[in-house]
């Protein structure tokens, strides 16, 4: 799936859910490194898992982030 975040610096998110675990998480855009290491983090996650823990991080002044736009993702993906 690609998702098109709102309000953070990355422009895109791509992931896969096979058999309810996160996949091939991507970002186009954003802290390279930091998405990076939130992307490896994930693998392999069950989607409820990864949701619980990024959804509601904030970026400096910002009421979203990176990871929570993922978590956003994440649930229009799995229909919750």
């Amino acid at each position: 799936m690609d998702y098109k975040p709102q309000g953070v610096c990355s422009q895109q998110i791509h992931f896969d859910i096979v058999d309810n675990k996160v996949r091939n998480v991507s970002f186009r855009g954003g802290c390279n490194g930091n998405l990076q290491g939130i992307s490896r983090l994930i693998e392999g996650m069950d989607v409820d898992e990864a949701i619980s823990r990024i959804e509601g991080i904030h970026c400096g002044f910002k009421s979203t982030s990176c990871p929570d736009q993922l978590a956003q993702a994440l649930k229009q993906a799995a229909g919750r």
